[in-house]
């Protein structure tokens, strides 16, 4: 049997946003399905902003994360930096890209220069969720 390290390497990537996601489409079910809520919480916006900005990053971000892991994987011999610092890194990506899909499709807009101030911000989540959470599950796949 062969170990496929990067299949694992994904496997560990994709479960800290998988399981962070699911609490706000849990909420966005429980409010909309059985509480029969409108789609239109704040007067002014665009019927269902909510659902628009929660189910594409639910298919994107865990795949990112996944495969940033998997880049950590494969780079981790030719370089020093560390697994923490390498999620840190994430954010840079992300938010941009976010803001780019979120103007794109509509959703809301986000001027980046607003985003700024909480990048630092999502570095330093990223950084500690990198460091400790998919670590250990690094470590659980035999690949740290």
């Amino acid at each position: 049997m062969k170990p496929h390290p990067y299949l694992r390497a994904f496997m560990a990537g994709i479960v800290v946003p998988t399981i962070f996601l699911l609490i706000p489409m849990t909420a966005y079910a429980c409010l909309r399905l059985y509480l029969a809520t409108p789609g239109q919480l704040v007067l002014g916006t665009p019927a269902w902003p909510f659902a628009r900005a929660v189910i594409f990053p639910m298919a994107v971000v865990p795949n990112v994360w996944g495969l940033w892991n998997m880049v950590y994987l494969a780079m981790r011999s030719r370089t020093k930096l560390s697994l923490g610092l390498h999620g840190a890194i994430l954010p840079l990506v992300l938010f941009p890209g976010g803001i780019f899909v979120a103007h794109l499709l509509d959703t809301f807009g986000i001027q980046l220069w607003y985003a700024l101030p909480v990048i630092p911000v999502g570095m330093g989540i990223y950084y500690l969720a990198w460091k400790f959470i998919v670590g250990f599950l690094n470590q659980e796949m035999g690949i740290a």
